[in-house]
Order: structure tokens, then C-alpha cells, then sequence
């Protein structure tokens, strides 16, 4: 593991789409004998959500943070409707491709997780092993209703205990125990400061555009998708109190995924942050597990 005291910086990677948007991805270096991390965040979210992760693995494990389209340091689309998985999935493909990626582990939270459900299915010989935050082949309705009142909608703040105070409103019942010092942390990951002065949500506000479209948060039968990780590493993460994830279905995909492990993190939400000591000891089981497959 990478001590904070010898911490590997990580360099700034791009790749190309099909369709010519330049986008971008963290490359924090790790053994060349081990299959790398490729880590997919949520859908208002970027590279930036798996710093914490990556600074801990790193050294001994390479982590690749990646940005979708529209996110962070990513181009934005001129189409709003390519703000889709499986356009998603296409660009993952050309990364993967760009990289010269054999094997891989994927992690991924809430859309991160669906994509690397879609990215088994396409291509299951290159899982390593896998992780899903927060998500699974049936998604709640009502934490979909939840994000579709929420994403897309601008926002500013003139500093970032502005926009820490406005994070801390949005995400009380996810995180109750979270403090100042956490919620500007969560902050700094959410937003971005502008040459204007402003901080503002570090996303293009048109992904709400095809999401708001009744079936556009997934793709096709999940389940079968879901399939395709049977046999190999796998974790599954809830958050306790996840309006995303039910209880049935982690049970019901544990249950069906014989030798997963399915771990729990205690009053939280959706989505837990990886960072928690229950999801990093499971973690470091998953990729003891990956390092012996």
C-alpha cells in the first residue's frame, strides 16, 4: 500500500471517442504483474470520487480514474442524447483498447456499476474480478425519481463553504454522521472553481436530457449482464439506507453469484464513498482474491 508519506502522483491520460471528444482519465502507477483498477463513477460524478481509494492502492496496484463524457475533465458531447450507457460503454471500449488492456478489475459506483455489468457481458474473459457500489441489474424507482428532481438542475456558490453548506442540505439522510471537514471534502469532488470566480457542479447540466427518458438509466436485460460476472471476484457494496439498491436485490444477487461477498455500510445511502472502513477492508479481501485468480 502507498503510505501518505510516499504517495505516487498520478498523470493525466486522454483518450478519443468514436465520435471525436477528447476525454480524460487519472493513471496513478502500480505493479506491472497485477491487473489494474479501472474505476467508473456516477452519474453527476468523476475521476475525482476515487482519489482517496487510489492514493491508498496505488504503488501496489495501478488505478485508472476514469472521467465519462460530460464530466470533470472530459469534453461534452454536441449531442445530449449520447449521454447514455451504452455511448458510455463505446467510449470505455476505445479506452480499453487505447490502453492495451487485457485484464482488468472494475469498479464502479451507481452508472459506473451498470457499465462494468455491460463491459462483462461484451467481453467477460477480461474481468478480473469486479465491484458494484450501490447498484445492481434492478434499479429502485424511487431513487430514480429521486435523482431525475436533482440532476441537471444548475447551480452556483461563491465559496466553497457555500457549496459545502448546499452539499450538506442535499445529502443529510445519506451521510448523518458527516461533519464540516467531510462535506467539504465531498464539495471539492462535486464542484469546480471557474476563471469567473464561481464554483459550480463539475458536470455538463444536458446528461438530465436522455436521463429523464423512462429506460435510459440502464440498457438492455441487466440481468444477463449481471450474469457474466458469476464465477469471478466479486463484491457487492450497499449503502444500509440506499434508496438505489434494495436489500432483495443484493440479496437476490449475492444469492445468485455463488463465492461474492455482499457488505453492508452501516447508515449510509446511496452511494457509499469506498472510502468507510467496512468497504476497505472488503477491498483489500476482493483484490487478496484477484491476486490469486
Amino acid at each position: 500500500m502507498a503510505t501518505a508519506r510516499n504517495l505516487p502522483d498520478y498523470s493525466n491520460g486522454y483518450w478519443w471517442s468514436g465520435d471525436g471528444l477528447r476525454l480524460h482519465y487519472r493513471d496513478y502507477p502500480g505493479r506491472d504483474d497485477r491487473p489494474p483498477l479501472l474505476c467508473i463513477p456516477g452519474l453527476t460524478r468523476n475521476a475525482r470520487d476515487y482519489e482517496k481509494l487510489a492514493e491508498r492502492l496505488a504503488g501496489e496496484w495501478r488505478v485508472i480514474a476514469v472521467d465519462l463524457r460530460g464530466r470533470g475533465e472530459s469534453a461534452y458531447a454536441k449531442d445530449p442524447m449520447t449521454y447514455v450507457p451504452l455511448t458510455y460503454l463505446q467510449d470505455l471500449e476505445a479506452l480499453v483498447a487505447e490502453l492495451k488492456l487485457t485484464r482488468f478489475v472494475a469498479i464502479g459506483t451507481s452508472l459506473g456499476g451498470i457499465l462494468t455489468m455491460l463491459m462483462a457481458s461484451t467481453h467477460p474473459e477480461r474481468i478480473a474480478g469486479a465491484l458494484l457500489n450501490d447498484v445492481g441489474p434492478e434499479i429502485d424507482p424511487a431513487g430514480l425519481t429521486r435523482i431525475r428532481g436533482y440532476v441537471g438542475k444548475a447551480n452556483w456558490h461563491p465559496t466553497w463553504m457555500h457549496a459545502a453548506r448546499a452539499v450538506a442540505e442535499a445529502n443529510a439522510d445519506v451521510f448523518p454522521t458527516y461533519g464540516v471537514a467531510d462535506w467539504l471534502d465531498m464539495a471539492k469532488r462535486l464542484y469546480r472553481l471557474t476563471s469567473a470566480g464561481r464554483i459550480v457542479l463539475d458536470y455538463d447540466m444536458k446528461i438530465a436530457e436522455p436521463f429523464r427518458l423512462p429506460g435510459n438509466e440502464a440498457g438492455p436485460d441487466m440481468w444477463r449482464a449481471f450474469d457474466a460476472l458469476k464465477g469471478k471476484p466479486l463484491l457487492l457494496v450497499r449503502g444500509e439506507t440506499s434508496d438505489i439498491l434494495s436489500a432483495q436485490i443484493a440479496g437476490r444477487m449475492h444469492a445468485e453469484a455463488p463465492g461474492s461477498e455482499l457488505v453492508t455500510i452501516p447508515d449510509t445511502g446511496h452511494a457509499p464513498t469506498l472510502n468507510e472502513p467496512e468497504a476497505l477492508a472488503a477491498i483489500d479481501r476482493l483484490l487478496a482474491r484477484v491476486g490469486t485468480s
